[in-house]
């Protein structure tokens, strides 16, 4: 397994390496894409600097039972990269010691780590305001051995954030594979079922929506309010925020875009959609981004590239926050998609 999981690696390092070089060096026929260093320039925003860490990120893990087109993780059941439990346990070393107010569990499906209720279980121990785990949701419903991921939930009184593209089963399949949908409703049913999401609770459910081509999400609250009715009245389900995130360029959505040729437009799209006031609170700011093998990064779109973090720490076995604040953020033309329209996050809008 350690072969096959290096020989992935060199494969994910020279694909990285092959979708930067499209994204800085694409010149299309309307001409080179400007520069996003030079955009943010023109506002007196270039270098963005790091601010005070309020989020940590970690990715326990590429594996997943789903395998949806615009996934730009490139996750599926074959990845074997999996965080160690050394690993897990340097972030818990650093969880204790930071400031940071939130813990995202992000994958892959982060439960299919093995260690991933242990790691939970001694997280949730360390005070973290808000705890986060980012599950497809069809996980629950996958196995039986996840059955009662809605209890164990609750239990740690997690944060689930849920992936939903749509409230239709035509566009949720069509994105994510048959049945997704049907397995999506059910799984919302049984947290629902234990409290998650119901007005008045503490238990915080919110979805996630991507769209499903090469076009930017429509307005945030709206789209919350359409999928909060339909999710009602067809199924009686109740969820409490929609964050809508815009597609960045890169792994399969990149790879669609170009397929389809819709790379330029979509490209363009972006550029004519900047916003300076997004600049100002993109999500690698005050979020820091550890993949699964402990390495840091301002977020797991640059994670994904292979662009680390700037200064002497590179692992999370030698964090330090003193040295980690005030760093020059790592940056490429993949940026625009987090600075488009009313800006997108982890935590959807920022405009």
């Amino acid at each position: 397994m350690a072969t096959k999981s290096l020989k992935k690696r060199h494969s994910d390092l020279a694909n990285s390496n092959r979708q930067l070089d499209i994204l800085s060096n694409g010149i299309f026929q309307s001409g080179a894409l400007p520069k996003f260093k030079d955009k943010i320039a023109e506002t007196n925003q270039f270098p963005i600097k790091a601010k005070t860490l309020e989020i940590l990120q970690i990715n326990v893990g590429y594996m997943c039972n789903q395998v949806c087109d615009h996934c730009h993780v490139d996750a599926g059941p074959d990845r074997q990269e999996i965080m160690t439990k050394k690993t897990m346990q340097q972030c818990l070393d650093v969880i204790k010691t930071t400031g940071a107010h939130t813990l995202d569990l992000t994958g892959g499906a982060p439960e299919m780590n093995p260690n991933f209720r242990w790691f939970v279980e001694e997280a949730s121990k360390a005070g973290i305001k808000d705890f986060i785990v980012r599950s497809n949701l069809t996980i629950i419903r996958a196995n039986k051995k996840y059955h009662d991921l809605p209890e164990f939930f609750k239990k740690h009184k997690v944060h689930v954030v849920s992936s939903m593209p749509h409230w239709t089963k035509g566009k949720t399949d069509k994105q994510r594979g048959n049945g997704v949908f049907d397995k999506s409703i059910t799984a919302l049913q049984e947290l629902n079922a234990v409290g998650y999401g119901m007005p008045d609770s503490d238990l915080c459910l919110d979805l996630v929506y991507n769209p499903s081509g090469a076009f930017l999400p429509s307005d945030q609250t709206a789209m919350e309010k359409d999928f909060k009715n339909a999710l009602l009245d067809d199924f009686g389900i109740h969820f409490h925020n929609l964050f809508a995130i815009t597609n960045l360029p890169i792994s399969r959505f990149l790879d669609y875009l170009i397929a389809s040729e819709n790379y330029e437009d979509y490209m363009y799209q972006l550029v004519e959609a900047y916003n300076p006031s997004a600049v100002a609170n993109v999500m690698c700011t005050n979020t820091l981004s550890v993949s699964w093998d402990g390495y840091l990064f301002d977020c797991d779109f640059n994670q994904m590239l292979e662009l680390p973090v700037n200064g002497k720490v590179k692992h999370i076995s030698d964090y330090n926050e003193a040295l980690l604040k005030g760093r020059n953020i790592v940056i490429s033309q993949h940026c625009y998609g987090c600075t488009a329209g009313a800006g997108s996050s982890c935590q959807g809008t920022v405009a």
